[in-house]
Order: C-alpha cells, then sequence, then structure tokens
C-alpha cells in the first residue's frame, strides 16, 4: 500500500503560514477560509505525523520540526513552479511571471535601458521587479520569495549561482568649486585626508568605501552616511564632503551645470560588479543563464556611453 503524500496546496498553505506567522494573515493572502487553512496544515501534520505549527493566541510559531521541513517545503514548491514554467516554454517558448529583485542603487539607471529589449525578445516574459538592499535580497532570494536577483558584488553565498554581467566604474564627485575640482588630473594622493561621504552600512559599497578610505588615508564621514545615490549627491553640493557614484548614475542624473565636477582618480581602478543570481538548485537555471547573456548584450547595445566594463 502506497504511504499518503502531502498536496502541493498543503505545503503552499505551511510555507505562507510560516511566512506570515498568523492563520488570519496567512488565509488573507491565500484567499482562503480560515477554517480551510486549518483544516489542511492539520492533514499536512497527520500525513507526516509530525507537529509543524505551535499555535497560541499570539499567532503561529514554527516547531523545530516545522524549521527542518520549510526549506524542504519551499523547494518542492520551486520544482512544481518550475515544471510549469518549463513546459510554459517549451509550448510558448520563454515567458511567465518571474520576481526579480534589484538594489536602489542599480534598479532606476539600469532597468529602462534593458527592459524594452528583454520584452522584445521574449514577448510573454513579465518581471515583477522589487528594489530593497543586498541583504534583504539575498535574504528572499534564500527563501523562494525571488527568483533571481540583480545585485552588485560582494554576493557569495555557496547555495547561489551568480553570472557576471559587467563592471562599472566608480567616479569622484566633488563640489564645483571644491580645490581638487580645479586640478587637471586627480591622483589618489589627492584624497588623503578627505572627507569622504558614503552609503549606509547595509550597502556593499560601504565596505569598498571603508577600505578605501583606509587604503588612501582619507576619511569616512560616519555621521552622515547616505540612504539613497541622490542623498549623497545632494551633501556633496552642500559641501558635506566627496563622494564616489557609479557611472549608471551619473550617466542618468548628472547633468551639467549641477554645481558639482565628475573625476577620474589616475591610477585608481575603482568598480562595482553587477551579478545576476539565482539558487543553485533552480529549475530554470538554463534559461537564468540565456538572459544573463541577453542582458549583457543590450547593456553593451544601450549603454556604450555609460563606459561600462565587460
Amino acid at each position: 500500500m502506497a504511504l499518503e503524500k502531502p498536496t502541493i496546496k498543503q505545503l503552499e498553505y505551511f510555507v505562507r503560514l510560516a511566512e506570515s506567522t498568523t492563520f488570519r494573515s496567512a488565509a488573507e493572502q491565500l484567499k482562503i477560509s480560515q477554517p480551510t487553512l486549518t483544516a489542511q496544515i492539520y492533514n499536512l501534520e497527520k500525513t507526516l505525523n509530525l507537529t509543524l505549527i505551535e499555535r497560541s493566541r499570539s499567532g503561529a510559531t514554527l516547531t523545530p520540526a516545522g524549521r527542518d521541513l520549510l526549506s524542504n517545503a519551499r523547494q518542492v514548491l520551486e520544482e512544481m513552479n518550475g515544471l510549469l514554467d518549463q513546459a510554459a516554454m517549451i509550448n510558448h517558448g520563454p515567458g511567465g511571471i518571474f520576481r526579480m529583485g534589484v538594489s536602489p542603487t542599480v534598479g532606476p539607471y539600469l532597468l529602462p535601458h534593458i527592459l524594452p529589449g528583454l520584452h522584445q525578445t521574449y514577448a510573454s516574459l513579465k518581471l515583477f521587479v522589487r528594489e530593497n538592499t543586498p541583504k534583504a535580497l539575498e535574504l528572499d532570494l534564500l527563501e523562494g520569495r525571488l527568483d533571481l536577483v540583480l545585485i552588485p558584488r560582494p554576493f557569495s553565498n555557496p547555495r547561489l549561482t551568480t553570472e557576471v554581467l559587467f563592471d562599472e566604474p566608480l567616479k569622484l564627485i566633488t563640489p564645483e568649486d571644491h580645490p581638487l575640482a580645479k586640478l587637471e588630473r586627480v591622483s589618489s594622493h589627492h584624497l588623503k585626508d578627505q572627507n569622504i561621504l558614503t552609503l549606509e552600512k547595509q550597502y556593499s559599497s560601504y565596505q569598498q568605501m571603508e577600505l578605501l578610505c583606509s587604503e588612501l588615508g582619507a576619511t569616512i564621514a560616519r555621521d552622515y552616511e547616505g540612504s539613497s545615490l541622490d542623498a549623497l549627491r545632494q551633501m556633496v553640493i552642500m559641501q558635506m564632503g566627496l563622494t564616489f557614484l557609479p557611472s549608471l548614475y551619473i550617466y542618468s542624473e548628472i547633468h551639467q551645470p549641477q554645481g558639482l565636477i565628475v573625476r577620474d582618480i589616475e591610477n585608481l581602478n575603482l568598480y562595482r560588479t553587477h551579478v545576476l543570481a539565482w539558487r543553485q538548485n533552480s529549475p530554470n537555471r538554463s534559461f537564468y543563464r540565456q538572459l544573463a547573456e541577453l542582458i549583457r548584450s543590450l547593456v553593451k547595445t544601450n549603454l556604450h556611453e555609460a563606459r561600462l566594463n565587460f
């Protein structure tokens, strides 16, 4: 006699409840009644002969067994969704809805130049785009809330696969009346004792700037960390310090005259590397590699004036 097996719907309900922490919230998100959700979770626990959820007035908490099985449940759902996506691709070509995360320091300045080309190549492809900090995007990707992310390195989780897209130079930004703005050539030694503005610690560029300042004898303005690239630009205009901004942002947002001067630093190869990342066991990994190659091609064609490196 074959053993009874959990249904895909039961696993979907279990994962959603684990993420929502209350039966009411999970039921609303699933668009089912709370008694239906309760019954399906009970049936799942009965099938597995395990208690997965600890119920209390304050909500639903995973038991140790529930925590152990949650990643497996997510993987089963991902494989099932991958099977359906693969079948749709065989029938109609690449398409469907994919959830893609991007850093707010990348998305607004890159996506407008590549999304039309992606749509032209894959007419039925739809990308649900979510912006968040790199650490939050990494967690959402690992836990299955996102299918892939487009993000700057460092990004080296062993459970993820990354495909390098391009290197983006970082350029020095000074107020137009700053002494460095008057130099024809700016060298790394000119940055000694300069006040450098940077993004908040949750962004990967913070560690990059911290290391750079240590090497060059510059100082990070720790009391004035920016929450966005726009904030850094405005603080430079107000003469609160200097900063380094990525080429895509400069290409998109900085046009003379703005009270700012853009400078390269001689003998300083400063850049950030962008990757497309997905879970190693993703059933759509073959398509994601195709997507990465198309993004590289679109960036080369549409953003050659931004002087990116490939």
